[in-house]
């Protein structure tokens, strides 16, 4: 199809969509989940407004991402829209809808399914969007959940539907928000480089157990700094926490900091089970000897942490290893160490029977 052909088309769509009536509710009137707490610097953000004051400028910036979080609500609308305010921000290696785009979920039979995905086709660097999310549908009560950008800030969201329709709060307890699952890691547990939001391991997992993950994920910043621990120390009973802050930690970081970290959690939540987890075998480490290195290092550093825990008497942590984490075909990853889609859903299904016994040791 010739350029000039296709711009008038993508033109007379766009035309179609705005030309309809649809009423913008702000979704500051929905619920939010996915917070470690309530007061936080902004509402789609994930730190407390005082730790720009004491946290370190690059973990303080990636805490302006709005990764992990989503919203809830209900409609029988046959279409539902959105439009929304981000940083603009665009990386080479990670999609536009995955990096600043949001993602739509329906419960279909008891299932979240997706249905769509907010972006523009010309939005790299844009920060004002406007998107039908899903259209075309039979007017039927239905309960939504619209995943926020994992790599970018958003600062303004609603969600819209046809005159005549409304957008109201859910009324189904999925997943369930009374006990959450906090993760706490790295660029891959914040979710570089799924395609879109709700493909990150931290969302799959949620969905498969049907229970809300907190995404403490700081892309490269995953150093095991102190305040990070106090804040999971806040959270409201949690159900399991998760360690998976290797990739970023030098093997000397996690000696020195790795039990105290650890310690400042575990005085807040004594009985709440606790999941270390090691460094991926990157897909290039079959050929990349320093890389291999690098990693072997680091999980040792790990496993040792782990182990003079259990020396201390520890009994409620657990432990997953590397081996399988990312599949032996080398095709989980965007650049060696990011995971693509497939790389997400192995991870998540790696992780799945650890994470199943730690909730059944909580009692869920």
């Amino acid at each position: 199809m010739k350029p000039l052909i296709l711009s008038m088309l993508l033109l007379a769509a766009g035309i179609g969509l705005y030309a309809q009536d649809i009423k913008y509710t702000n979704a500051q009137d929905l619920p939010l989940y996915g917070k470690a707490i309530e007061a936080t610097s902004g509402r789609y953000q994930r730190f407390p407004a005082h730790y720009e004051q004491i946290s370190r400028g690059p973990l303080w910036r990636l805490s302006l991402n709005s990764a992990g979080l989503y919203v809830r609500f209900r409609t029988d609308a046959p279409s539902v829209h959105a439009r929304w305010t981000n940083g603009g921000n665009h990386m080479p290696h990670m999609t536009d809808a995955g990096c600043g785009g949001l993602d739509l979920y329906a419960l279909l039979d008891g299932k979240w399914r997706f249905v769509g995905s907010g972006f523009d086709w010309n939005g790299a660097y844009k920060k004002d969007h406007e998107r039908k999310l899903v259209a075309n549908m039979d007017p039927l009560m239905r309960e939504y959940m619209l995943y926020l950008p994992l790599y970018d800030r958003l600062d303004f969201l609603e969600i819209g539907v046809p005159e005549g329709y409304s957008v109201l709060p859910p009324l189904a307890d999925t997943p369930k928000a009374d006990r959450p699952i906090v993760m706490y890691g790295t660029s891959i547990l914040q979710g570089g480089c799924a395609s879109r939001a709700g493909m990150a391991h931290t969302a799959i997992l949620s969905r498969a157990v049907n229970r809300e993950v907190i995404n403490l994920g700081f892309s490269g910043n995953a150093q095991l700094d102190l305040e990070v621990a106090e804040l999971i120390a806040r959270v409201q009973n949690p159900a399991v926490i998760v360690l998976d802050y290797v990739p970023n930690s030098a093997p000397e970081t996690i000696r020195e900091k790795g039990e105290a970290f650890f310690r400042i959690v575990r005085k807040a939540h004594p009985e709440v089970p606790v999941i270390f987890v090691e460094d991926p075998i990157f897909t290039h480490a079959v050929v990349d000897n320093a890389i291999a290195k690098e990693v072997q290092d680091k999980n040792l550093a790990q496993a040792e942490l782990f182990l003079k825990l259990k020396s201390a008497g520890e009994k409620n942590i657990f432990y997953v290893g590397a081996k399988g984490m990312l599949g032996d075909d080398g095709e989980a990853c965007v650049d060696g160490i990011h995971l693509t889609d497939l790389g997400m859903m192995r991870y998540a299904s790696h992780m799945l029977p650890t994470l199943k016994k730690a909730l059944r040791k909580a009692g869920l």
